[in-house]
């Protein structure tokens, strides 16, 4: 299954890097990735395949909510197929 990640919050040093970190660590492999600075507030959107991932999606959800809250970041993931039909026209 693929899945959308979204981070949102003020730019600092290493959200890339913590935030594939830990989609490493679950065995989760980012497939594409757009991020960007708009003055101080960094955005970033990842494609990302949960099919061999070493827990379960809602884990994963919290697991990454959580790590948004140590780094003051809104970090969220969506299954691909209900961003999908939430974006349609």
């Amino acid at each position: 299954m693929r899945a959308i990640v979204t981070v949102i919050g003020r730019d600092q040093v290493g959200i890339i890097a913590a935030v594939c970190a830990l989609l490493s660590e679950k065995n989760i492999n980012v497939l594409d990735i757009s991020q960007t600075v708009l003055q101080e507030y960094f955005t970033m959107i990842m494609l990302v395949d949960t099919a061999q991932a070493t827990v379960p999606f809602a884990r994963l959800k919290e697991d990454l909510a959580q790590a948004g809250k140590e780094r003051g970041l809104d970090i969220r993931v969506q299954r691909e197929d209900i961003f999908d039909a939430m974006h349609r026209i």
